[in-house]
């Protein structure tokens, strides 16, 4: 009986069964491996927000665009209109929204401005100069402004 258990286990651990696993240097590998993907992987999430911010606050800028529009089109002057109480008035999810109106408007002129909340640096603005709309933001190449100069300002994001 003894000689037999001596001999299975003689066996087995010629054979290898005893031995399954994984070695240091695999492990290690692996590791690195894991390690290379989250460097390449993280970064891309890190600024979410941000972004979201940015989405949120060029929605926010085009609505005001529109309710603009609208109200120029039911009173003849934007200047009439440079009031975020209007705007709400037209479009209410403005309600609260961080809109300002930093030039004097004039008959036929408007510029309106939104701050992203989450970065107060960055303002979208919507400029109407005799019928000419551009979408300027301040800083061009960071967050949701592009780093392409237009007539408009550092960055156009578009409309």
């Amino acid at each position: 009986m003894l000689l037999q258990n001596l001999r299975a286990k003689m066996s087995a651990r010629l054979s290898g069964d005893r031995e399954a696993g994984f070695t240091l240097i695999e492990l290690l590998v692996v590791m690195l491996i894991l390690g290379i993907l989250a460097a390449i992987a993280l970064p891309a999430f890190f600024n979410q927000k941000d972004k979201a911010g940015d989405a949120k606050a060029k929605e926010t800028a085009h609505s005001a665009q529109v309710a603009m529009e609208t109200c120029y089109t039911d009173n003849g002057s934007y200047a009439t209109c440079r009031s975020l109480a209007v705007l709400a008035a037209i479009e209410p999810t403005l309600t609260g929204a961080p809109v300002t109106f930093p030039s004097d408007a004039t008959d036929d002129s408007y510029e309106i401005q939104v701050a992203n909340d989450s970065r107060a640096t960055q303002l979208f603005r919507v400029r109407n100069v005799a019928g000419v709309l551009s979408f300027p933001c301040d800083v061009g190449g960071q967050g949701g402004c592009p780093d392409d100069a237009t007539p408009g300002g550092v960055g156009d994001w578009g409309g």
